[in-house]
């Protein structure tokens, strides 16, 4: 039965590897499989329980590094089931106010998938106030015409990189940029939406590129990305939601360190996980979209909507915002060590930016000379 001593060794490495600070693909992807490794602690802890033979040393030592490993992983994700206390506070029945309600649904249509209609069914379904599309190209945009009757205020970025992005209002929107923070091919909504009561919101709508063989070879412009908007949104007081695939999971030290540096809650703490890729294999999945907002809003709905041919998951979020929630919720405190890690790692992530920039302008004279 050497084979369980090995389950047991892999689930120790993986868990322990995550704990390296290196920004490479090969490291970081070890912070997205935390519930599968999990579950297959648990299954290695039972049946080195089970396993009818003496107990060497060797099998100690496993067992008690199981041990480690398995409490590490429940720190990480128990935060985000019902048993932990509830970051962001649920509306109740008699402060229900529509007027101060945003309802949003974010979706990565993968821009092959041919489904279109899928999506919109959704859209007309959950009629939400404001729906952002992620990998959406031009084909999309056509397709999704049909839902523009309904959404008078468009910020169309359609792109064939597989970062486009468009973002439909019911609402008014205002002072709308679309940016490219760190990467020409990566673009970013940063815009102002006016509620029905007349409250404004910012709304930041991101799609940063992933740590992996095939799209960056570590997250250093992802990390960056995410920390520069945190940054920007600390110095505001403001209602705020920052939204899209960012390409990391809710409980990666990136992630955690980006809410306390900006301040915004994530509704999933204290409730369920809203894991949402990969839509295709039930048991390969982590949560890649996200919706973090400031203490002035409150949680009236949050779920995972039905597949719609994509690699992910749309989600719908429910928000209402209201003084009395900013009073009885509280942001993530931030230390003094918060700040360096979040500076050091905007610095890596613009320099990375530059550095790549400069490859490409030598790439295309030396072509030009050529």
């Amino acid at each position: 039965m050497v084979w369980i001593e090995i389950l047991a060794v892999v689930v120790i490495w993986l868990s322990f590897w995550s704990l390296i600070p290196r920004d490479e693909w090969w490291f970081r992807g070890a912070d997205f499989p935390r519930l599968q490794i999990l579950v297959l602690g648990i299954i290695a802890f039972i049946l080195l329980l089970g396993w009818d033979s003496p107990w060497d040393i060797w099998r100690e030592i496993i067992f008690i590094g199981l041990i480690a490993a398995l409490a590490y992983q429940l720190k990480m994700v128990l935060p985000y089931t019902f048993i932990w206390k509830k970051q962001v506070k649920q509306v109740r029945k008699e402060q229900l106010d529509a007027s101060k309600q945003i309802s949003i649904l974010v979706s990565n249509v993968l821009t092959p998938n041919k489904k279109y209609d899928a999506l919109i069914a959704q859209i007309n379904e959950y009629q939400p106030d404001v729906v952002l599309t992620l990998e959406t190209d031009e084909v999309w945009q056509k397709q999704l015409e049909v839902i523009e009757p309904n959404y008078p205020y468009r910020v169309p970025v359609p792109l064939d990189n597989l970062y486009g992005m468009h973002l439909y209002s019911r609402l008014k929107l205002s002072d709308t940029e679309v940016k490219f923070i760190l990467s020409d091919e990566i673009p970013s909504i940063h815009t102002t939406v006016t509620l029905d009561s007349g409250n404004q919101v910012q709304l930041y709508c991101l799609h940063p590129k992933p740590p992996s063989p095939t799209e960056a070879k570590d997250s250093k412009l992802r990390d960056a990305e995410l920390l520069i908007v945190g940054d920007q949104i600390k110095d505001l007081d403001e209602s705020c939601i920052v939204m899209g695939d960012l390409n990391d999971v809710a409980w990666s030290r990136t992630t955690r360190l980006f809410q306390r540096i900006s301040g915004l809650l994530d509704p999933r703490v204290g409730r369920h996980y809203v894991n949402t890729f990969h839509a295709d294999y039930p048991l390969l999945r982590w949560s890649l979209d996200h919706v973090f907002h400031s203490t002035d809003f409150a949680l009236v709905e949050m779920k995972r909507l039905e597949h719609i041919g994509s690699d992910h998951f749309p989600i719908y979020v429910v928000l209402q915002t209201g003084r009395i929630f900013e009073q009885v919720q509280q942001e993530l405190e931030q230390t003094e060590e918060d700040e360096g890690k979040a500076q050091e790692a905007i610095q890596e992530g613009i320099e990375k930016a530059e550095k790549e920039e400069k490859i490409v302008t030598d790439a295309i004279a030396q072509d030009y000379k050529s």
